[in-house]
């Protein structure tokens, strides 16, 4: 053995695990920086700003007080926004929940089911924005002909304001197989048997083992599909962009479309960049509202919270 000398051996760089995870994570990084960091901090530098591609000019916050004081579409395009948030977040929720305690069960054929329910939010969004467009014709669309069949009266869907917006809730049952039905099938499959074992043991039915054992145990999944539901919900663009263009009398005019028109149609892009930080803060807020209330009815199995 070599005598202990008293002096600390240098390491090269290239030793250092350190070195080699910054490394990996350099084309993150870059990404992350450049492509996502980058943009946000311009928008928000272009919120103060007039700003029209051909000129700038700092305006401080009177791009904001614009949007809440001088510009009804706002509040028409974040009242249209709300209303679908507000319906299709619960249908969604429910309808994938549904969907998942169906495919579930064991069955002959379970797999074909599953991709059968999957398939349709595989279909690109304009190519089922045009779909649905057929769908909704009021002459020979296959909704109003299937009214018709039973003697009701077929509505203009995508004509007549009224009817717009469910014709837009409608729509959106379409992806109710999708991602968030196999994250709560993948949550029903962690629940154990042995809980409901337990249950059946007390004399539990149906309904209550759903109620006191599914529900619960399936909470943590419910809230993150609502979370990001609710996120998604205010995003929503190409359906009203390919369907309707915001119209009729802008019954279909969401928010992000409004924000798309402010920034490419009109090339107001300060005001647009405004209307992006507003929709920042307005997530922001609903998040952390549900984020405080999930302590209430979140339930995870190891009884913290």
């Amino acid at each position: 053995m070599r005598p202990a000398t008293g002096k600390r051996t240098r390491r090269r760089l290239t030793d250092r695990p350190e070195f080699w995870g910054f490394l990996f994570i350099c084309p993150w990084l870059f990404g992350f920086l450049f492509l996502t960091a980058g943009p946000m901090l311009a928008s928000l530098y272009l919120s103060f700003q007039r700003y029209d591609l051909a000129s700038s000019k700092f305006v401080g916050f009177e791009n904001y007080r614009r949007l809440f004081t001088e510009d009804p579409l706002f509040w028409k395009s974040l009242k249209n926004t709300l209303f679908y948030a507000i319906v299709t977040v619960p249908l969604g929720i429910a309808g994938s929940l549904g969907i998942a305690l169906l495919l579930n069960q064991p069955m002959k054929g379970q797999r074909l089911f599953r991709t059968c329910f999957y398939l349709p939010s595989l279909v690109p969004a304009v190519a089922a924005s045009l779909i649905w467009q057929w769908i909704f014709n009021s002459d020979n669309g296959i909704l109003n002909s299937g009214l018709h069949l039973i003697g009701l009266p077929g509505p203009q869907w995508l004509q007549d304001e009224r009817f717009t917006p469910w014709a837009f809730v409608l729509m959106s049952l379409w992806g109710v197989g999708g991602a968030r039905m196999v994250i709560f099938l993948a949550g029903l499959q962690g629940i154990s048997e042995s809980y409901y074992e337990a249950a059946k043991l007390d004399g539990a039915g149906t309904w209550v083992c759903f109620r006191r054992v599914t529900l619960p145990l399936l909470s943590p999944v419910m809230f993150f599909n609502l979370v990001l539901g609710v996120i998604g919900s205010f995003q929503v663009f190409t359906n009203a962009y390919v369907m309707t263009g915001g119209g009729p009398n802008n019954s279909s005019l969401f928010y992000a479309l409004y924000l798309f028109r402010n920034a490419f149609l009109y090339l107001k892009l300060g005001k647009a960049s405004a209307m992006a930080w507003v929709l920042f803060a307005i997530l922001l807020v609903l998040t952390f509202v549900q984020f405080r209330t999930s302590k209430r009815w979140v339930h995870y199995e190891g009884g913290d919270k």
